[in-house]
């Protein structure tokens, strides 16, 4: 069960650090529309993070698959098949010279990441709870014998 709890904690840990990539995006992004950023400032910002973020979404998607989670696999496969596409067609990185032009089609892909990245932090949460009861409950019983 120990196992479980750990495997929990790293999940939760990876989600908060694609929750926040996916809120500096969003930022990012609102701050050029602002004018607050020059056009070059908030690609580079947002290029730098791309590839990690496109990483560890994968990495979730296949330690789901691995650890026998077919609820939570099924749910993250869709943003990693996506993530996959943009990266395999060069389509991941953000243009300087027509980011003014995409602006509120990428505002509204970081608003969907967003929103299902925290609806996952949620679950990975609860799950989370859950499990840390379990090894508490089962530590109790082996000390009870």
């Amino acid at each position: 069960m120990a196992w479980d709890l750990i495997f929990w904690v790293v999940c939760f840990f990876i989600n908060i650090a694609l929750l926040a990539s996916s809120f500096f995006q969003l930022l990012s992004l609102s701050d050029l529309e602002a004018d607050h950023l020059n056009p070059f400032e908030a690609s580079t910002r947002i290029n730098s993070i791309v590839l990690p973020e496109f990483l560890l979404q994968g990495f979730l998607c296949i330690s789901f698959l691995l650890t026998w989670h077919w609820f939570m696999f099924l749910f993250t496969l869709p943003i990693a098949a996506y993530h996959l596409m943009l990266y395999l067609n060069r389509k991941h990185l953000l243009d300087v010279t027509e980011i003014f032009r995409d602006l509120n089609t990428e505002k509204k892909y970081r608003f969907i990441k967003l929103a299902v990245y925290l609806l996952l932090f949620t679950v990975v949460l609860f799950r989370l709870v859950i499990s840390a009861f379990n090894s508490l409950h089962d530590e109790v019983d082996v000390h009870a014998f």
